[in-house]
């Protein structure tokens, strides 16, 4: 409850006027002893004007991003059109020194408007795999994670998973993502397994969420 200026004043009056002593009394009127100890510092400070009510502060973050880094995002995002927010938190890095998380560029796109596509795609239940695996090895999955080092430059986790147990088999971490790499990263997921042949009931098939360009 926020009590008024004049409130205060009595509350003030009151307890020291009381025979009870400032305990009882606070507890008597309902009052917080922090609250009341806090008016009656005021009070004796500033007299009455410094109980009125102050305006509320603005919580200020100490991470928060500056104004001119904001900018910088905006402009670089006109100049690059065709860059999501992702590449462009990877182009400030590199190009600026703003250590900018991807989160961080969308808010501030999205702010200002320049956001026309969603970054994330959304599937139903019903796009999943229609031939979901049942057993473990029978269906791996690879695919190459993006790390950032400062001073060092960007490395590539190359990985292979189960499907079915959901357990990473091999990794490896390279400086580049040539098909030599995922070769080591699934000669070392064969070892790991024990699996040294395979029963082709089906023709083989990729998988990939990337577009696949066909030659005409």
């Amino acid at each position: 409850m926020r009590h008024s200026q004049s409130e205060k004043m009595e509350i003030i009056r009151t307890v020291e006027n009381s025979s009870l002593g400032v305990k009882r009394t606070l507890v008597e009127l309902d009052i917080n002893r922090s609250t009341f100890y806090d008016w009656y510092r005021r009070y004796r400070e500033g007299g009455y004007d410094a109980l009125a009510s102050r305006p509320p502060q603005r919580r200020r973050f100490w991470n928060a991003i500056p104004p001119d880094v904001k900018q910088k995002v905006v402009e670089t995002a006109l100049e690059h059109l065709d860059k999501s927010p992702r590449q462009l938190a990877w182009y400030l890095t590199d190009t600026q020194g703003y250590y900018l998380s991807e989160s961080s560029v969308y808010r501030i796109l999205k702010a200002h408007d320049l956001i026309t596509s969603p970054t994330h795609t959304v599937l139903d239940a019903k796009d999943k795999f229609d031939q979901p695996t049942t057993r473990v090895n029978q269906l791996w999955q690879t695919d190459f994670t993006y790390l950032k080092v400062i001073r060092r430059g960007w490395y590539y986790l190359s990985t292979v998973l189960d499907d079915y147990s959901r357990y990473i088999l091999s990794w490896k971490l390279c400086t580049g993502m040539s098909a030599m790499d995922v070769k080591d990263t699934i000669d070392m997921a064969i070892a790991e397994s024990g699996v040294d042949h395979a029963y082709v009931r089906h023709r083989p098939r990729l998988l990939s969420d990337r577009p696949i360009s066909r030659a005409s």
